[in-house]
């Protein structure tokens, strides 16, 4: 995956985040960023990539999401680890 495509996905993702009042709330408070702020962020790798953090934490939503888009669910985990902070942590 490239970061491009990644960045296109993640956007996407915001999209759709937009239309769950909840889910929303709930990034925005772990962001501590503001609703004017996704707007100047959106095209920032590093938010793209902690709002992909996020909605990887909730299963529910990521099939919710990749339903939406076409994507098989289990890579939206590859759209993420194209994107910076993504990377594998090998702790050995």
């Amino acid at each position: 995956m490239k970061q491009r495509n990644a960045e296109l996905i993640a956007v996407q993702a915001l999209l759709w985040m937009a239309g769950e009042p909840e889910m929303m709330a709930g990034f925005l408070g772990a962001s501590g960023a503001s609703a004017t702020d996704l707007r100047g962020r959106a095209q920032d790798p590093e938010f793209l990539g902690f709002l992909l953090d996020y909605l990887l934490m909730d299963d529910r939503a990521v099939e919710q999401f990749c339903q939406t888009i076409d994507l098989p669910p289990d890579q939206l985990a590859q759209v993420r680890a194209a994107l910076p902070g993504g990377e594998a942590v090998h702790w050995t």
